[in-house]
């Protein structure tokens, strides 16, 4: 059986990331790691380490995109929670087992090597969860 190991990011829809960054970096003054382009997820990702987690800042690269579709629906604001886990597939069965929607049934694999899934906002009382596996 799969566990949640913890917390790993939190990702906030946003329409510039240098606009968000002022609030985030400059006013509560949490340090900005990297900033990485994401074309397979067609975003941009600012990444802000606190604590033992990240806050992701995205922003969609194109007008025609899941998120840029997302976003134009609901406006910016908390997109997903994403918690790690130690065993993606299995928790992706369970899920399945209990009757969970899941965006994604299969694990993806990320552009770093990571694992990942998305849970339905209908599973979890609105919420987009996403699950990540961090090989090694």
């Amino acid at each position: 059986m799969s566990n949640v190991k913890s917390i790993h990011h939190i990702g906030i829809l946003v329409e510039n990331i240098e606009d968000a960054l002022k609030f985030w970096r400059d006013t509560l003054g949490i340090e900005l790691a990297q900033v990485l382009d994401a074309p397979a997820e067609m975003s941009k990702v600012a990444f802000l380490p606190v604590g033992g987690s990240e806050i992701e800042l995205i922003q969609p690269t194109t007008s025609d995109s899941g998120i840029a579709r997302y976003l134009e629906k609901r406006g910016p604001g908390m997109h997903h929670i994403c918690l790690e886990v130690d065993d993606l597939k299995d928790m992706l069965a369970q899920l399945k087992a209990k009757g969970f929607q899941l965006i994604n049934e299969e694990p993806q694999i990320g552009e770093d090597g990571r694992l990942y899934a998305f849970i339905h906002p209908k599973s979890t009382n609105g919420v987009m969860v996403e699950l990540y596996e961090i090989p090694g």
